[in-house]
């Protein structure tokens, strides 16, 4: 039976942030730094998802595998590298960039800040309030002067099929962490998570299924993006198989195999199974009821992160929780605007004093970036040419294969890759660009800086690429945009 909360001395603050990922994180990071008292209230590890088991522990898994085969690919360096990966040292290295999935170092961030870690599972209890549930059931009731933030991101998504409870799926969290390397596995999904994770684990040594539902990876892409990835994951083993879906899994013995039955009536016996299938938000248990809101659902919220459906502006939700774009980097940006817009309303000032001016955390929603660390690499900001003709645009999309540039040449022999930009034709600027190829990611953010600043073709033409370098291929676009 626990106890009734009480509101104790010290637990009224000017902000609650409840969820201390990297998001919550950068909230309380601004607040404190706006003058604010705040409390951060995490139920796992302070540092969250993105920590421990998504962005670090996933790209430690990937970065061997890519640079193996990238040496591969040079005359010289091929000859130097013979077998196969060092699992064991792979995982080691994994491991050390979780802190060995302890989170002291990022606590001690926290005290170090001025904001008070409260260690609990956080829930509304109505306007302003939160209760923490203490790991040994005692409740503690918290209050906030001026904001309630809700950080709690997403979680992996497993579907009801039957069979699914006694054959104990991975998800991201299993994928990330894993201290064994499966002999047989299969990846369900050809999103994000599905092809990376089919990446790093077929290069530890699991022979790898991946079934995916629709025609092709990476939905939301360009459509070469997946083609170009279906055409990596198969050279280096990866058995691809398109409209294919679990519809049935088997496994009686929990330490031994699982039988999956395939749409197509088949079957496929593999020693785990990965659902990399979608994400839902983490609601359920927040007492969202409190304020008239629903548990489990997305947190709608208007272009500063304030939920509209709750009066008075004190709620807040930013990251993945309120499903405007479930990536860290886009949560992070959205957690620093969050809080200096906090800091500036409890001064008393309006938002276009904070240091982001008049942008709010949602208005460059149509530039968010991102990277898929698969090989080769995809990188795309904006939005792909589908999306903008959807959106009413007058657009050209225009090509260019990587491997002609001098600088691709160099890094790798046979450089496989494509360049794409989305011109908006009617204002000359760039709308989309996506880059598939060895080593891409780090033109990104020059796309990023064009598309969010609506810089002019006519000025990009002075942005000089230097030789010999991949970013020639920015040259290259622009040239065949001309003719």
């Amino acid at each position: 039976m626990t106890s009734t909360p009480q509101e104790k001395d010290g637990t009224a603050y000017d902000v609650i942030v409840v969820g201390a990922g990297p998001v919550g994180e950068n909230v309380a990071d601004r607040a404190r730094a706006a003058g604010l008292t705040v409390a951060l209230v995490e139920s796992e590890l302070v540092g969250g998802e993105c920590s421990y088991w998504a962005c670090m522990p996933s790209k430690a898994l990937l970065r061997p595998v890519v640079a193996l085969a990238e040496a591969r690919r040079l005359p010289g360096a091929r000859e130097a590298v013979t077998g196969r990966l060092d699992a064991a040292a792979v995982l080691a290295r994994r491991d050390s960039f979780t802190s060995h999935w302890k989170d002291d170092g990022q606590a001690g961030w926290v005290k170090d800040i001025g904001a008070q870690l409260v260690r609990g599972h956080g829930r509304l209890d109505g306007p302003r309030r939160v209760t923490v549930t203490q790991p040994d059931g005692s409740e503690t009731l918290l209050t906030a002067r001026h904001a309630v933030v809700l950080a709690t991101g997403s979680r992996a998504v497993v579907p009801d099929l039957p069979g699914v409870a006694e054959a104990g799926p991975w998800t991201s969290r299993e994928a990330t962490s894993s201290s064994v390397v499966p002999e047989r596995l299969a990846v369900v999904g050809g999103g994000v998570v599905g092809v990376e994770m089919a990446t790093a684990w077929n290069a530890l040594g699991s022979e790898v299924t991946l079934l995916v539902r629709g025609a092709g990876l990476l939905p939301n892409l360009e459509p070469f993006a997946g083609d170009l990835v279906t055409a990596g994951l198969t050279e280096a083993g990866v058995d691809v198989r398109t409209e294919a879906s679990v519809t049935e899994l088997h496994r009686p013995d929990p330490d031994g195999p699982v039988t999956l039955t395939l749409n197509d009536g088949s079957e496929l016996e593999v020693d785990e199974i990965l659902f990399a299938t979608g994400r839902a938000p983490r609601s359920e248990d927040l007492g969202l009821d409190t304020v008239g809101l629903k548990p489990g659902s997305w947190l709608e919220v208007d272009d500063s992160c304030r939920v509209t459906a709750v009066a008075d502006g004190w709620l807040w939700a930013v990251g993945d929780v309120n499903h405007r774009a479930l990536l860290t980097h886009q949560g992070k940006y959205q957690g620093r605007i969050t809080g200096d817009a906090i800091g500036a309303l409890a001064a008393g000032r309006p938002l276009d004093t904070t240091p982001w001016g008049s942008h709010t955390a949602t208005s460059d929603a149509a530039s968010v970036p991102q990277v898929v660390f698969t090989d080769p690499e995809v990188a795309a900001v904006g939005l792909t040419a589908a999306q903008a003709e959807r959106a009413g645009l007058r657009v050209r999309a225009v090509d260019y294969e990587i491997g002609r540039v001098a600088g691709a040449s160099l890094y790798a022999d046979g450089y496989q890759g494509r360049a794409r930009i989305v011109v908006d034709l009617d204002r000359e600027v760039l709308v989309g660009a996506t880059f598939v190829g060895a080593a891409v990611s780090e033109l990104l953010h020059s796309a990023t800086i064009a598309i969010t600043a609506e810089v002019p073709l006519s000025r990009l033409w002075h942005a000089v690429p230097s030789y010999p370098t991949i970013s020639e291929v920015w040259l290259r676009l622009l040239e065949t945009y001309r003719g």
